[in-house]
């Protein structure tokens, strides 16, 4: 630890790192509250996997064509705004064939994006950090488009928070009270795709799912409410994005799978302890 603190002084792409980490976490609280609320994890799976066509397609054109001011982030936002789109309207209108697309879009994004990769001359190496992260190799213009994109989620996340909460818990009652479901559930997979965007950096394609899910599973261990949730998981998932960073730099290991092991384990903790806790209060009343 005292290793990273005095390198984190002395190097700027370990601050750019620990700011992604930071910007990562804060949309992945919000964000990652109302897809477990909604329960839409597999959508997000669906959208995380797609995102590597746009990045090698972005950086496919970049060495092919000369496009320089194309980075591969605005790819990724393109086609995780595409597949977030397709995947909502679907689910809407058609449910009974949403797994099936999901998969489709999924495995279509991967591979596209693997054919991408393939074909951009000197770039085959770089296809493990896109997929599994590489949060030291972060760029000061990745780390503004970041800043952009958080400000985006976190400002909509919030604004709307009555009626994605309503959409959530209870369509027919949000119907009731006039709140178009559709065009919310919809938003709502947008602000998803961008936070997964958001969150390929920092731990990769495979284990966005993992950093999405595991600090809100933990936050809801000891919050009532869904803003204690937003909140709580925002600080966890910084917590584990610091985390992972300070103990991999030693090591040498990878930041982003050393981020999720340690959100993974934390969680076993967690609701291994509550689970303990509560069998020991339940049996103390039956004896009271």
């Amino acid at each position: 630890m005292t290793e990273f603190l005095q390198a984190l002084g002395e190097n700027a792409f370990l601050r750019y790192a620990l700011a992604a980490g930071v910007l990562a976490g804060i949309s992945c609280g919000v964000v990652g509250s109302y897809v477990a609320a909604r329960r839409i994890t597999y959508i997000a799976g669906g959208i995380a996997h797609c995102v590597l066509a746009g990045l090698g397609a972005a950086r496919y054109l970049q060495v092919t064509r000369g496009w320089e001011w194309l980075h591969p982030l605005y790819g990724a936002v393109v086609v995780a705004l595409l597949a977030a789109t397709i995947i909502g309207l679907v689910s809407l209108r058609f449910r009974e064939r949403e797994d099936t697309v999901i998969s489709a879009v999924w495995a279509i994004g991967m591979a596209v994006g693997v054919l991408f990769i393939w074909g951009t001359p000197g770039y085959g190496e770089n296809l493990m950090s896109y997929l599994f992260g590489n949060i030291l190799m972060v760029r000061r213009s990745s780390l503004l488009l970041m800043a952009g994109l958080d400000i985006v989620v976190v400002s909509v996340g919030l604004l709307c928070y009555r009626q994605f909460v309503a959409v959530c818990f209870d369509e027919e009652f949000a119907r009731l009270r006039g709140i178009p479901v559709s065009l919310y559930y919809l938003l709502l997979l947008y602000l998803t795709a961008l936070t997964v965007v958001l969150l390929v950096t920092v731990v990769g394609l495979v284990m966005v799912i993992a950093l999405l899910s595991l600090p809100v599973a933990i936050a809801g261990l000891f919050s009532k409410t869904l803003r204690q949730v937003m909140a709580l998981s925002a600080l966890l998932s910084i917590l584990f994005t610091t985390s992972g960073l300070a103990l991999s730099y030693g090591p040498n290991l990878p930041a982003g799978a050393t981020t999720v092991v340690l959100a993974g384990a934390s969680y076993l903790l967690c609701a291994g302890g509550m689970g303990i806790y509560n069998r020991i209060r339940r049996g103390r009343s039956v004896a009271a």
